[in-house]
């Protein structure tokens, strides 16, 4: 799982700012969708939801530190 993380972070590098803010508003619909199918019948794996969320923050957190300059 640790090796899933670090070659997303790695996938991040190469997008530029305006790649990143694009796949932020795309996973965030996607999530939306997600949560909203859950809410009505169970999906068959719940844990998607968290993992999506979860890459949506490390989306906004390199977006952040490049704003940032580290």
């Amino acid at each position: 799982m640790a090796n899933k993380k670090f070659e997303f972070n790695k996938g991040l590098k190469d997008l530029n700012e305006s790649d990143l803010n694009a796949r932020i508003q795309e996973d965030e619909l996607r999530l939306k969708k997600l949560e909203f199918a859950h809410a009505i019948s169970p999906l068959e794996n719940p844990m998607s939801i968290r993992a999506l969320r979860r890459d949506v923050a490390r989306l906004k957190t390199e977006l952040k530190n490049r704003a940032l300059g580290v």
